[in-house]
């Protein structure tokens, strides 16, 4: 016999909305799901929870299932941008679930039918276009990685990198061991790939300090449904268009291609075609060494402090991010390069043509992110004016420009923006308003006699505006209180809110009679009245037409807009171009820069050099920064100055000052120096600085080694190499040693140029023995028992370290400082009856000693002399005695 239905099976089952929710949510698994319920974006069980300690609101909770209280907590949408930005800064996404019909239609099919709702975009680190989420001075892109394997057995990536918010996509293709230097250089917000891809945990643990999430994007894309996906999305019959692109690129663009459609639910974004990396020669920085210089980050991983920070003079968001751009992936071209330096001199020597162009600028609006918001159907009316104000604004430099001779690089950015649709200029600004609203719902952003049709609803329903505005008065007088108002949404339609205090009073007579309870909110409660649904209905039908009009009018607008993405995607480049230079030159005339010479020779020689971003810290507090020399060319190879000297005497600073001035040239900037000749670096590395890495089980000493073996295995004679310290962090012994190694390696096998920080004073015995070994040591006064620091480099070796010094200045007690001095006196007299000189003597050379021929095998001479075919049997005999005694003696 069948049982009987249990009482609580009805209970068990989740309510119509409920059970839609649950549906949605299951299909979005890894995103806290934001669900429209009217005027407010719901989150339910886990994610209500994880919402709420991320965002501090608080928790409640609505009916139940399978028993238990459900959590739920929600963000109004007016403010739901603010909320979105915390988390997704916090790494989380979000899926966007919208309300896709008129909760009168769901009426329609039944008291019960619930509102048809579904997810309209993901949002995610890497794919967010709002301005108010934005960072305007950054990059906000993605990567997507696909990898094949290459012939030795190891593997090769393709790279995209993909801006939603600019348009741009730039593909690679790089080995195992640069793919986190390139990502590193990139700065992607996010990381998506293939769930074998994510599933490598050797692969992940290398991406781990990139601070950027990992997504898994289910499966692979390659070959042919690679191709045909971005044949697809770009509209074209073929990829030659692209360039060569090789397999690899191909499959990460279209991987990148198909989280675009993931996150934005078919809403095709204005992205640039795909453009390879490998046409542009750039300065190979790998990751280590971004973080060692600070360029775009301090160690902290802050903006401010950084190399990037104290060189910024753009005045738009574009230019920031093309500079950005530019310190991080610094050309090797000398010609290329020569063409900026011509640029920047071109606005030096012209301070009144560049202050008129940098306040052009500044009034124009990021183009390519409002571009992009119009293309994901996200832009409003602001949008449009910043699409007008850039094409006045271009207008603007072409006059402005039309009677000079400028360098070749401006001459042809001003071409660019010569080309700009004066016709699209004049059809916004006759259509827009002057000062159009952010969101396109808000109305009144289409200008007054414009447009007949609406200018007549308008009318209409601004009269409704006014009635409404005199029955507020009436009811607060009826009501008795001032903080009555009347207010509007899509779900409720007009209603009466009041605080609580005053809601509880109109829900007892007298005022029953006239007040209908609508909803009750957390801190406020809405009425209703028979008179204003009535009003409700008359001003419905003018306002809907006046706004039915107005939105069909702003994808009029944005069409046209749009149908000329390609020209404005070039304006938005030209303008950043522009502000860089523009920038340079400013930068160059308030520093006192030098415009530098980079050809592509072995040169590096520097006078009177200063580390921008310590003198700029110096100069906000009245102080002047000591410059210095380096020269470490030579016809043949580099030359390495090992650098002595005491703590806290400018050891790092020097070497990492010449670093950024290699950098600033061969990004197009002029240099702190009185004068700068570079043969263009290719490769550059920095060891400075001592940082563990104890999460994937590394020390300090261990992260040191890592990343010195990385420098002697890939630097060649045009790379450029600063060490700082290599050996401190194990025994004198052990340190010396690899120290000692390392500087025979860099001489003899690498030939790089390299600058060599030491308190090994041993080492600087080696000029002796090496041709292109010079030493320098950083000078210091002693007076009265005081040391002063001066911060020269002067030619030299160092005798002491005053460490001891350095730590009685941090505040050691003064009877460990007494031990340290006579302690440090016994080993300094140990040291001169060994002394170090003797050492060197009796070692030979790291590639003498490489390359020396094996001693001499007598027994295996003797046996590959010997002929057996050609011998007697008493030949035979005498030859075995004869092996047999010299095996003996050996």
């Amino acid at each position: 016999m069948d049982e009987k239905p249990r009482s609580d099976d009805k209970a068990a089952r989740p309510t119509p909305m409920m059970a839609q929710y649950i549906e949605i949510k299951s299909a979005n698994p890894d995103c806290l799901l934001f669900y429209r319920m009217g005027d407010f974006y719901e989150l339910f069980f886990e994610d209500a929870e994880t919402a709420s300690r991320a965002l501090g609101i608080m928790l409640t909770k609505r009916g139940k299932h399978q028993g238990a209280d459900i959590p739920m907590c929600g963000v109004p949408v007016e403010r739901a941008d603010d909320y979105l930005q915390k988390l997704i800064s916090l790494g989380h996404r979000v899926a966007v679930c919208e309300q896709m019909e008129d909760p009168a239609e769901a009426r329609k099919r039944g008291n019960k039918s619930v509102v048809r709702r579904d997810v309209v975009r993901l949002v995610t680190p890497g794919t967010i276009t709002e301005e108010q989420l934005l960072d305007p001075a950054r990059p906000n892109a993605f990567a997507a990685l696909s990898r094949l394997r290459a012939g030795d057995g190891g593997w090769r990536y393709g790279l995209a990198c993909v801006d939603i918010s600019t348009g741009a996509f730039d593909v690679a293709e790089v080995g195992e061991a640069e793919l986190a230097g390139e990502l590193a250089r990139l700065e992607p917000r996010e990381i998506v790939a293939a769930e074998a891809i994510c599933a490598d945990a050797r692969l992940t643990s290398q991406l781990a300090h990139l601070d950027a999430p990992l997504t898994a994007l289910g499966r692979d894309v390659g070959g042919e449904s690679a191709a045909r996906r971005l044949l697809d999305f770009f509209g074209v019959a073929t990829l030659e268009g692209f360039g060569a692109l090789g397999e690899a690129e191909i499959a990460a663009a279209a991987a990148a291609i198909l989280y675009v459609e993931r996150t934005q639910k078919g809403k095709r974004p204005a992205l640039r075609r795909p453009s390879s990396l490998r046409r542009s020669a750039t300065l190979e920085i790998d990751a280590a060494t971004r973080v060692n210089l600070e360029l775009t980050r301090t160690l902290k991983g802050e903006r401010d402090g950084s190399l990037l920070a104290t060189i910024d003079m753009t005045a738009t968001p574009a230019g920031a991010r093309l500079l950005a751009e530019r310190i991080a992936a610094p050309s090797t071209e000398p010609e290329l390069i020569a063409q900026r330096l011509d640029a920047v001199s071109f606005f030096v020597t012209a301070p009144e043509l560049r202050a008129r162009l940098r306040a052009i600028l500044a009034r124009a609006p990021d183009v390519a992110r409002a571009l992009s918001r119009l293309s994901l159907q996200r832009g409003g009316p602001r949008d449009l004016g910043n699409i007008r104000a850039a094409l006045a604004a271009a207008r603007e430099i072409v006059a402005l420009f039309s009677a000079q001779e400028a360098a070749s690089l401006v001459a042809q950015e001003i071409a660019e923006l010569a080309v700009s649709d004066g016709e699209l200029e004049r059809a916004i600004a006759t259509r827009l308003a002057d000062d159009p609203p952010l969101d396109k719902r808000a109305g009144n952003f289409i200008a007054q006699g414009f447009d007949a049709e609406l200018d007549e609803a308008r009318a209409l329903r601004d009269e409704s505006r006014r009635v409404i505005a005199s029955l507020q008065q009436r009811y607060v007088e009826l009501a008795e209180t001032k903080q009555l108002k009347i207010k509007h949404n899509n779900f409720l339609g007009f209603f009466i809110e009041v605080p609580q205090a005053q809601g509880e009073r109109l829900l007892r007579p007298p005022f029953d009679a006239v007040f209908t309870h609508r909803q009750t909110m957390q801190d406020a409660m809405r009425f209703s009245t028979r008179e204003l649904a009535e009003l409700e209905a008359k001003i419905a039908s003018a306002a809907d037409r006046a706004q039915e009009r107005e939105l069909a009018l702003f994808e009029e607008l944005a069409g046209a807009v749009l149908a000329r993405a390609q020209e404005l995607q070039r304006l938005a480049q030209g303008f950043a171009a522009l502000d860089v230079f523009a920038a340079l030159g400013e930068l160059a005339t308030k520093r006192d820069w030098t415009r530098p010479h980079v050809d592509s020779s072995l040169d590096f020689e520097i006078i009177g050099g200063r580390h921008p971003v310590v003198e700029a810290s110096l100069e906000a507090q009245g102080k002047i920064f000591a410059a210095n020399d380096c020269d470490l060319g030579d016809a043949r190879a580099g030359k390495i100055a090992v650098v002595t000297g005491p703590n806290m005497a400018g050891k790092s600073t020097y070497l990492r000052q010449n670093a950024l001035i290699a950098i600033l040239a061969q990004a197009g900037s002029f240099v702190p120096a009185k004068s700068a000749r570079l043969g263009a670096v290719d490769r550059l590395f920095s060891r400075v600085g001592a940082a563990d890495d104890l999460a994937r089980g590394r020390s300090t000493f261990m992260v040191e080694m890592v990343e010195t073996a990385a420098i002697l295995n890939c630097a060649g004679p045009r790379s450029l190499v600063i060490l700082d310290e290599i050996g401190r962090g194990t025994a004198t012994f052990d340190g010396l040693s690899i120290a000692w190694a390392t500087i025979e390696h860099l001489h003899e096998i690498n030939r790089a140029r390299a600058l060599f920080a030491t308190h090994f004073h041993e080492l600087t015995q080696l000029t002796k023995r090496m041709g292109r070994l010079v030493n320098l040591t950083m000078k210091v006064k002693d007076h009265a028992g005081e040391v002063v620091f001066l911060h020269e480099v002067a030619k030299g070796a160092a005798d002491r370290s005053y460490g001891v010094h350095v730590a009685e200045l941090a505040g050691l007690p003064a009877s460990v400082v007494a031990r340290a001095h006579a302690i440090l006196a016994e080993l300094e007299a140990a040291d001169r009856r060994a002394p170090v000189e003797k050492l060197i003597d009796d070692l030979p050379l790291f590639a003498r000693a490489a390359q020396a021929a094996p001693p001499k095998d007598a027994l295996r001479e003797t046996l590959a002399a010997i002929d057996p075919d050609a011998l007697t049997p008493r030949e035979a005999l005498a030859a075995l005695y004869e092996l047999k005694a010299k095996a003996a003696r050996a």
